[in-house]
């Protein structure tokens, strides 16, 4: 089973409203949603969305008995608005994005996550969408292949794995994670402080399921689907993610600027929004040694302003 990440801290931050309306983004196996239920009244009301089916089937049977508060659905969080008017809901007090693997997916050979379990090469969270991870590693050129390894899995040997890939895709497809893995092992060497084929998967499970560009759309559906004083939190797990949310954030928290004819102006993006905390929260030492899968978490929660600027 996956155990969700800084509950504590999470429904601490959203300072969930017994009568408040809650989007969470993320849903898994339910964990986080079953604390945010836990604290709402008759009157409250939880969304709860997966692009996964597996974790919307294991979400449905954890949450059943708040069925009367809460409505699970598929679908990606970048398209938060539609899926939120689906029901009939305009405006919500909080959002939630735990933007981790969970355990099901991981511990899955077949899903293909995995480069510690032998299965496809496959990566999709949704798998109704075409592109597997064996696509790509198959069909993009070496310089592209190179790019993407380089950017999304911050790999400094990428040109030489993507030389490596090409090279061994023509004895055959590239089709299953303990061959590639068993690739990336013999290209950089297995005495690694990280396994060697870390970053490498890190990138095609970006690529795959377009993670960044939709935490980039779902931030903003997010931000601007809030009532002023709702909040959003957003688990992270590696360096590209923060920096997403960071980027955004800012961008609608905003700054004056001096102009030189006297005076100054607020530019920003609208709605506007303030930091909750000034700086991301750790997981506590003690659930690190509980759940050591928590260990790389950063929680950032903001707050929609009720201002002149949004």
């Amino acid at each position: 089973m996956h155990t969700p990440v800084m509950v504590r801290e999470v429904v601490t931050l959203l300072a969930i409203r017994p009568d408040g309306m809650y989007v969470d983004g993320t849903v898994g196996s339910g964990g986080h949603a079953r604390a945010i239920l836990e604290r709402l009244g008759p009157k409250g009301f939880l969304l709860a969305i997966d692009r996964d089916e597996a974790a919307i089937a294991a979400a449905r049977e954890a949450l059943t008995t708040w069925s009367a508060q809460c409505r699970v659905e598929q679908g990606n969080f970048a398209e938060l608005k539609r899926l939120a008017g689906q029901y009939g809901v305009q405006s919500v007090d909080g959002v939630l994005l735990d933007l981790g693997m969970s355990a099901m997916q991981v511990d899955q050979a077949e899903r293909g996550f995995s480069f510690l379990k032998d299965g496809p090469l496959d990566m999709r969270m949704d798998l109704q969408q075409a592109t597997t991870a064996a696509h790509l590693v198959n069909s993009l050129s070496e310089q592209a292949l190179a790019k993407m390894i380089r950017s999304l899995g911050d790999e400094p040997a990428a040109r030489r794995i993507a030389r490596a890939i090409v090279r061994e895709r023509q004895r055959g497809p590239l089709e299953t994670t303990g061959r590639l893995a068993d690739l990336l092992a013999r290209v950089l060497g297995r005495r690694r402080r990280i396994h060697p084929a870390t970053r490498t998967f890190q990138a095609l499970r970006l690529a795959v399921n377009r993670e960044l560009e939709a935490l980039a759309e779902g931030l903003e559906e997010a931000i601007s689907l809030l009532k002023p004083g709702g909040r959003l939190a957003v688990l992270s797990y590696h360096s590209l993610e923060d920096r997403c949310v960071k980027h955004i954030a800012q961008e609608h928290i905003g700054r004056w600027i001096s102009l030189a004819a006297g005076g100054e102006r607020w530019e920003g993006r609208l709605p506007g929004v303030r930091w909750v905390a000034p700086k991301p929260l750790p997981p506590s030492p003690e659930e690190v040694s509980r759940n050591p899968r928590s260990r790389s978490a950063k929680l950032r929660a903001m707050e929609r302003i009720n201002s002149n600027h949004g």
